[in-house]
C-alpha cells in the first residue's frame, strides 16, 4: 500500500508571500484561510457494481424459460446474463471464468442449471434479486457434452464425451448410481465409437424411453426400466442436433452434410424422409451436393397447419459471402432469413411449456455473436420484434463517453423527443414477448444520461436514469464530410487508416445543450441543439494551422498571431470566409503536402434533422509535409461563445459566433520568457500519426507495464489510440527513415519539448495575484505538470459580442504539479463548486422578427452558483487534479492551501470533482486499480480501494466518474460495467434491483381425451425416483464427480415472498438445501427456518394438501 500523505490537513494558515508556488511550505505564515466545515467522511463512501449493460460479450449459451418468460444468455468467459421484461436484467459470473456449454432452466421453479467447459454443473437460485449457486458439481473422470432436464423431472441427464449418461438429482445435486454406459447402448450395432453424445431427450408420450443422439451419426432409443436399447438407428453422416415431433412417433435429426432426415420411431433401418433444404438438387435422381452442417434443428406442430421445420445452418458452398442464415419451413413454404453475424444458438419460443403437446410456435430467438434477434412467426415475412434491451451499445466500437448524473430534467424529454424520429420501421406490431420478472423499486429520481462516442463518428445518448439504459438519440458526425468512394480516391483521410471519423473527446454542456467533439482526424465539430429542421446552405468551417517549432523564423504561409506579450486578436482575429472552401491539394514549394486538411468537407447543402445541428466544423491542416497531430484536449462555453483546443504542438481557441481564430500558439510560446524548460530545436525528420484502427481493435490483455508510470507524460494514456503502434517503431519506405507514432505520449527524446495540452478549463475567477474581482479566464494545463492562465476580455453586450472581437491576453499566471494535468475545478469560498458560467437553452431556429430584449437576454451569461456577484474580500479556491498529485491552490492569492499526493508508483488516469450527498470530492482511479476519494478543499483521502487492474487501453479510455456516486467504464467491447462509490447507493440497491422470479400458475397439462385414456394412448409417466433413487441403483462412484455446496443457501429466499406462496417457496428450498423428503416437510421447514407457530400451521396445511401430490405437481 502507497502511504498517503496528509500534508497540511486542517491547517487554515495561508501565505501572503511572493514566494514560488512549487515550494511546499509545511505552515505558510500570513492570512487566516477561513475554515470550510467538509462533511462528507469515509462512512459516506463504499464501493461495489451496479448493473451491466450492453450485449453479452462472446455468448456461447441459450435457454428461455416458458412459463416464467425469462431467457439466459451463457458467455465464454463464465457471465450468466438474464433477461426479463425490458429493464429487467440480471448479471451474475462463475468464478472459474470456464466458457457456458449448455444452460437448462428448471421451468417455473425459479431455478437454472450452467454447464461448464470445465465440466462443472451449477444450480442457480434465481429466487433472489442477485442470483446465487447453490449446489456444484465437478466431473473428474470423464467431460460433460450435452444435459437433459425433463420439463417437471428432477433428474438430469448429462452427456459425456466418451458417450456414457450419468443422471443428477437436482434437488441434491448428487449422482444416481444408475448409467448408461455406451458400448450397452450400441452393442454390436457398431464395431467402432460412437463419439461423444451430442443429443439427449425423453419421448414426449413415454417418459421412460431415451433418445440418445452420438456424434458419429448412431442414435439409440434406450428403454430406461428394462435398461437396454429399444431401437438403434445409424446414418453414415455426423449428427449435430436432433428433436421430436411432440406425438412421440417421429423424430428429425440434422447432419454435417447438410440434410435433415426424419426418422419413425418403430423404423430403424432408414429414415423415412431425407430433406437437404439448400442443396441443389440434380436430374436423373442424384443425391444433391454436399452442403455446410445443419448445426441445429427444432420440430415445432401447430393444431391448425403443417409443422415448422426451423435450422440454423446448412447452406451450399458455393454461397461464397453469403451471410449467415435462419431457414424456417413451414408446408411448402422455406424462408431463409440473413442475420448480421454468425448464429451462435436458437430457440423456437412456444404457447406450451409441454413436450407432448401442440407446440405451438409464436416466435424465434436468435443469438448471434454480437446480436440478439427475435423474429416473430405469426406474422407474414416473418418481421423481428423491436429490441427493448440496450443491446446496441457496440453498433460501431465504443471509442470513448461520458457520463452525466443530475442532468438538467428537461433534457431526456428533449432528447428522446428528437430520437423518436430516428426510429426503424417495419418492426412486429406485437409487444416483446420475453416479459418475465419485475421491476425494482427505482429510489433514486435524478436524471442520468451517458454519451458514448464511436469509431464511425457516431455519438449515442442514453437515458441512464435508476440503473436501467435506454438509447435517446444518435447524432452521426461524419456526415458533414465527403464520403470517398474508392480506395484510390482517399489522398486526405490517409493519416488514419480505418475509421477517419472515430471519436476521441466529448465535450458537452447539459445546461446550454452545446456538444462539441474532436475526432481521430484533428477534427474539431460543434453542434447546438434545435428542434427544427434547417437546411444549411454552406457549412461552416475553419482551418487551422497548428504547428510545433521553435526557431520558425519563415513561415510565409502561416496565420501565426501576434506574440503573447500583446493582447491577440485585437483588430485582426483570421476568420477563414465560411463561403470559400479552400482547395484541397494545395503543396508547398518543394512539392511537400501543405495546408491541406485530413477530411473534405462537404460543399452541397445539408439537411439537419431536428436534434444536433452543426454550428461550425473545424480542421487542423498539413503543415510542410506534416500531418496534424490529434487533439488531446477540448473544452467549449456556451456562456462565452468559445471552444478551445490543444494537442502536442499548442492551442486553439475558436469563437464560434464569429468564426474567426482568436489563439492559435505552440505550447512553447504560452509561458513566453517564463518557460523553465532548455528545449532543443526539433529535429527535422518527418513522421507519420498511428492508425485509428487501435480505437476499435479493442487489444485484450495488453497489461501496461508499472515502470512506465515513471514519464507522467508517457503515462498519458486516456486519449491514446493504439497501445502497440505507440510501443514499436516501424519503417517507413516512402521516408526511408523510422516514423514514430505520436500521440499525446511522446517518446523520451522528445519529451520535453513535446509538451500537450492535457486540460482545459473555462471559468470567471481570479486570473492575477492582484485581481480584486473574479473576471472570465481559461485555464490551461500540460502534460508535463504546468497550469497557465488566460484572461479572456469579451465585449459587453449582445449586439457587441458578434460586431467586437474577444481579446485574449496571457495572465502570467503559472502554477506547477508533478505529472500531466487531468482536471481543473473552482469552489467558492464556503467551498461550494463553482461551475462555468453558461447560457441556458434557447430554440435559436426561430424567424429573426423577435424582440430585441429576446436577443439580449439571450447573451446574457449565467452562472449557477450563489457566488457568482463575488464580493471583492471573498476568495476562491483552484482545485487541480494531475496523475501524480492534487493541489487546492487559494485565489487570488496562488497560495497552495492543501496538497495531496496520490500516487507514487502509479499514474492517475482519470480524476473527476464530483457532488456527494450535498458536498463535494475529488474521484480518482488510478493505473494501478485503486479507486480513491478526497475530500475538498482540504484532500482528506476518504476512501481507497483496489477495485481492478488496468488490464487494456479500453478501460483507460472509458472509465469516468459522475455526481451521487456514480461511475462507469467499458468491462468489454460491448458492455458497460456501471458502479457505486456511494455507501447509500449500496445499501439501496437491493430495492432497486429487479426480480426475476414472479409466482406463476403453471398452465394445466394437456388433455389426454376420452378415446386414449380408454385404449392406453396419451403420455405414459415414470416413477423416475424408483428407478434412479439409491434403494435401487445404489451409490455412484465417488470418484467420478464431486460436490460442492454454493454460497447462495436458503437466506436468499427468506425475503422473497409472502402468504402461502412464499411459505411454499421457502418449505421447497429448504429441502433442496437437505434433500428431505416431502413426509416430514413440517418439522423440517419449521426447525431450519426457526419460525412461530403461524409458519408450522401453514406448513401443516399445505402438507394435508400436498400429501398425496409429486414435488413438482405444486
Amino acid at each position: 500500500m502507497r502511504k498517503f500523505k496528509k500534508v497540511l490537513d486542517g491547517l487554515t494558515a495561508g501565505s501572503s508571500s511572493a514566494s514560488q508556488q512549487q515550494q511546499q511550505q509545511q505552515h505558510p505564515p500570513g492570512n487566516r484561510e477561513p475554515e470550510i466545515q467538509e462533511t462528507l467522511q469515509s462512512e459516506h463512501f463504499q464501493l461495489c457494481k451496479t448493473v451491466r449493460h450492453g450485449f453479452p460479450y462472446q455468448p456461447s449459451a441459450l435457454a428461455f424459460d416458458p412459463v416464467q418468460k425469462i431467457l439466459a444468455v451463457g458467455t465464454q468467459t463464465g457471465a450468466l446474463r438474464l433477461f426479463g421484461r425490458p429493464g429487467v436484467e440480471c448479471y451474475c459470473q462463475h468464478d472459474s471464468g470456464a466458457a457456458v456449454i449448455q444452460l437448462q432452466f428448471l421451468i417455473n421453479e425459479g431455478a437454472l442449471v450452467s454447464v461448464l467447459a470445465d465440466d462443472t454443473l451449477h444450480l442457480w437460485n434465481l429466487r433472489q434479486k442477485r442470483p446465487a449457486i447453490l449446489h456444484s458439481l465437478k466431473f473428474c473422470r470423464e467431460r460433460v457434452t450435452f444435459c437433459h432436464l425433463p420439463f417437471q423431472s428432477k433428474w438430469l441427464y448429462v452427456g459425456t464425451e466418451r458417450g456414457n449418461i450419468h443422471i443428477v438429482n437436482v434437488e441434491s445435486f448428487t449422482l444416481s448410481g444408475y448409467v448408461i454406459m455406451w458400448n450397452k447402448a450400441i452393442e454390436l450395432s457398431s464395431k467402432s465409437h460412437p463419439g461423444p453424445v451430442v443429443h439427449i431427450s425423453d419421448n414426449p408420450m413415454d417418459e421412460g424411453k431415451l433418445l440418445i443422439g452420438f456424434e458419429s451419426g448412431t442414435v439409440v432409443l434406450w428403454d430406461l426400466k428394462s435398461k437396454k436399447a429399444d431401437y438403434r438407428y445409424t446414418y453414415d453422416e455426423a449428427i449435430h442436433s436432433v428433436a421430436w415431433h411432440h406425438e412421440g412417433k417421429q423424430f428429425i435429426c440434422s447432419h454435417s452434410d447438410g440434410t435433415l432426415t426424419i426418422w419413425n420411431v418403430r423404423s430403424p433401418a432408414k429414415p423415412v424422409q431425407t430433406i437437404t433444404p439448400h442443396g441443389k438438387q440434380l436430374k436423373d435422381g442424384k443425391k444433391p451436393e454436399p452442403c455446410k452442417p445443419i448445426l441445429k434443428v427444432e420440430f415445432k406442430t401447430t393444431r391448425s397447419g403443417e409443422p415448422f421445420i426451423i435450422l440454423s445452418g446448412g447452406l451450399s458452398y458455393d454461397t461464397v459471402g453469403r451471410r449467415p442464415c435462419l431457414t424456417v419451413m413451414h408446408g411448402k413454404s422455406t424462408a431463409v432469413l440473413e442475420m448480421d453475424y454468425p448464429i451462435v444458438d436458437f430457440l423456437t419460443l412456444c404457447e406450451t411449456p409441454y413436450p407432448n403437446d401442440f407446440q405451438e410456435p409464436y416466435a424465434v430467438v436468435v443469438l448471434l455473436e454480437k446480436d440478439l434477434v427475435l423474429i416473430d412467426l405469426a406474422q407474414n415475412g416473418y418481421p423481428i420484434f423491436e429490441n427493448p434491451y440496450p443491446l446496441s451499445i457496440h453498433e460501431s466500437p465504443v471509442t470513448c463517453c461520458e457520463y452525466f448524473a443530475d442532468c438538467p430534467v428537461d433534457l431526456i424529454p428533449a432528447l428522446y423527443s428528437v430520437g423518436a424520429r430516428q426510429k426503424r420501421q417495419g418492426y412486429s406490431k406485437k409487444e416483446w414477448p420475453i416479459n418475465g420478472g419485475n421491476w425494482g423499486l427505482g429510489a433514486q429520481s435524478y436524471p442520468e444520461i451517458i454519451i458514448t462516442g464511436h469509431a464511425d463518428g457516431s455519438v449515442k445518448f442514453w437515458d441512464a436514469s435508476a440503473i436501467t439504459l435506454q438509447v435517446l438519440y444518435k447524432l452521426k458526425t461524419s456526415k458533414v464530410f465527403e464520403k470517398s468512394r474508392n480506395k484510390d480516391d482517399r489522398p486526405n483521410t490517409d493519416i488514419v487508416d480505418e475509421d477517419p471519423y472515430a471519436i476521441q473527446i466529448i465535450s458537452w454542456c447539459p445546461e446550454s445543450r452545446m456538444l462539441c467533439i474532436a475526432g481521430v482526424s484533428a477534427h474539431v465539430i460543434i453542434y447546438r441543439f434545435s428542434k427544427q429542421e434547417v437546411i444549411t446552405e454552406v457549412i461552416p468551417m475553419l482551418e487551422v494551422r497548428l504547428l510545433y517549432e521553435i526557431n520558425d523564423v519563415e513561415s510565409p504561409e502561416s496565420e501565426q498571431p501576434p506574440p503573447l506579450s500583446t493582447p491577440v486578436g485585437g483588430s485582426n482575429p483570421q476568420p477563414i470566409p465560411p463561403q470559400s472552401h479552400p482547395s484541397t491539394s494545395s503543396s508547398s514549394s518543394d512539392g511537400l503536402r501543405d495546408n491541406v486538411p485530413c477530411l473534405k468537407v462537404k460543399n452541397s447543402p445539408l439537411k439537419q434533422s431536428p436534434g444536433y445541428q452543426t454550428e461550425l466544423v473545424i480542421q487542423l491542416v498539413w503543415v510542410g509535409g506534416e500531418p496534424p497531430q490529434q487533439i488531446t484536449s477540448l473544452a467549449v462555453n456556451s456562456s462565452y461563445g468559445l471552444v478551445v483546443f490543444g494537442n502536442c504542438n499548442g492551442i486553439a481557441m475558436i469563437d464560434y459566433l464569429q468564426k474567426a481564430v482568436l489563439l492559435n500558439l505552440g505550447t512553447i510560446e504560452l509561458y513566453g520568457s517564463n518557460d523553465p524548460y532548455r528545449r532543443e530545436p526539433r529535429s527535422p525528420r518527418k513522421s507519420r500519426q498511428p492508425s485509428g484502427a487501435g480505437l476499435c481493435d479493442i487489444n485484450e490483455g495488453i497489461v501496461v507495464p508499472e515502470d512506465r508510470c515513471k514519464s507522467p507524460t508517457s503515462a498519458k494514456m486516456s486519449r491514446k489510440l493504439s497501445l502497440p503502434t505507440d510501443l514499436k517503431p516501424d519503417l517507413d519506405v516512402k521516408d526511408n527513415s523510422f516514423s514514430r507514432s505520436r500521440s499525446s505520449s511522446v517518446t523520451s527524446i522528445d519529451k520535453e519539448s513535446r509538451e500537450a495540452i492535457s486540460a482545459l478549463h473555462f471559468c470567471e475567477t481570479f486570473t492575477r495575484k492582484a485581481d480584486s474581482s473574479p473576471s472570465p479566464s481559461l485555464w490551461v494545463g500540460t502534460t508535463l505538470g504546468t497550469v497557465l492562465v488566460i484572461a479572456l476580455n469579451l465585449p459587453p453586450g449582445a449586439e457587441q459580442r458578434l460586431l467586437q472581437p474577444v481579446i485574449v491576453s496571457p495572465s502570467g499566471t503559472i502554477l506547477r504539479l508533478k505529472g500531466a494535468v487531468l482536471r481543473m475545478a473552482f469552489l467558492d469560498t464556503t467551498g461550494c463548486l463553482l461551475p462555468p458560467a453558461y447560457e441556458p437553452w434557447k430554440e435559436h431556429n426561430v424567424p429573426e422578427e423577435k424582440d430585441e430584449k429576446e436577443k439580449l437576454k439571450k447573451r446574457r451569461p449565467v452562472s449557477v452558483s450563489p457566488s457568482s456577484s463575488q464580493e471583492i474580500s471573498e476568495n476562491q479556491y483552484a482545485v487541480i487534479c494531475s496523475e501524480k498529485q492534487a493541489k487546492v491552490i487559494s485565489l487570488p492569492t496562488q497560495n497552495c492551501a492543501y496538497k495531496q499526493n496520490i500516487t507514487e508508483t502509479s499514474f492517475v488516469l482519470r480524476g473527476d470533482i464530483v457532488a456527494l450527498n450535498n458536498s463535494i470530492c475529488l474521484a480518482c482511479f488510478c493505473a494501478n486499480g485503486h479507486i480513491m476519494t478526497f475530500s475538498l478543499p482540504s484532500l482528506r483521502p476518504l476512501l481507497d480501494v483496489y477495485y481492478l487492474p488496468l488490464t487494456n487501453m479500453r478501460i483507460a479510455r472509458t472509465f469516468c466518474f459522475t455526481n451521487n456516486g456514480q461511475a462507469l467504464y467499458l468491462v468489454s467491447p460491448t458492455e458497460i460495467q456501471r458502479l457505486t462509490y456511494s455507501q447509500e447507493t449500496c445499501e439501496n440497491l437491493q430495492e432497486m434491483l429487479g426480480e426475476l422470479f414472479t409466482p406463476v400458475e403453471t398452465p394445466e397439462a394437456p388433455n389426454r381425451g376420452f378415446f386414449k385414456g380408454l385404449f392406453g394412448g396419451g403420455a405414459q409417466s415414470l416413477d423416475r425416483e424408483e428407478l434412479f433413487g439409491e434403494s435401487s441403483s445404489g451409490k455412484a462412484s465417488r470418484s467420478l464427480a464431486q460436490h460442492i455446496p454454493g454460497p447462495g443457501g436458503i437466506e436468499g429466499v427468506k425475503g422473497a415472498a409472502s402468504g402461502v406462496v412464499g411459505e411454499l417457496a421457502r418449505a421447497r428450498l429448504a429441502l433442496d438445501e437437505r434433500g428431505q423428503k416431502l413426509g416430514d416437510l413440517e418439522e423440517r421447514t419449521a426447525a431450519m427456518l426457526s419460525s412461530a407457530d403461524s409458519f408450522s400451521k401453514h406448513a401443516h396445511e399445505m402438507m394435508l394438501k400436498y400429501k398425496d401430490k409429486k414435488w413438482y405437481q405444486f
